[in-house]
């Protein structure tokens, strides 16, 4: 009996490790991901509205190979996207930026629909 609860026991100790280690592994297909999703991000320098995803511009590839080589280096999403405003300008990025002015442009919508809604809800209980 000892030997089928020993055996029980290495295998759940063999399945514990096994996870860890398939959940831990950085994936191609996660860094593939990683990257497609920073290049939907960022602006085609040269191009109007498309993202570098997009265009077949020189300026396009460039900015891809610079995306690829940052996350192979291990730098994060966060450090790319700063460092290529810092590089081309704050009109790089195609989604407006979550603080400053950028912050502004997402909370005036969201209060305009919320607004909105509150004047719907009263007319409604009015009739």
């Amino acid at each position: 009996m000892n030997v089928v609860k020993s055996f029980r026991v290495w295998c759940l100790a063999f399945l514990c490790v096994l996870a860890v280690v398939v959940l831990e592994a950085p994936s191609t297909a996660s860094t593939q991901g990683r990257i497609m999703h920073l290049e939907s991000l960022v602006k085609c320098p040269a191009c109007e509205d498309l993202s570098v995803a997009q265009s077949n511009a020189t300026s396009s590839i460039a900015v891809r190979h610079d995306i690829v080589r940052r996350v192979r280096e291990g730098q994060s999403d966060n450090t790319i996207l700063t460092s290529l405003e810092a590089t081309y300008g704050t009109s790089i990025l195609l989604s407006p930026s979550t603080s400053g002015l950028g912050l502004l442009l997402w909370l005036v919508p969201l209060g305009a629909v919320l607004v909105l809604a509150v004047a719907v809800v009263r007319i409604v209980r009015r009739r």
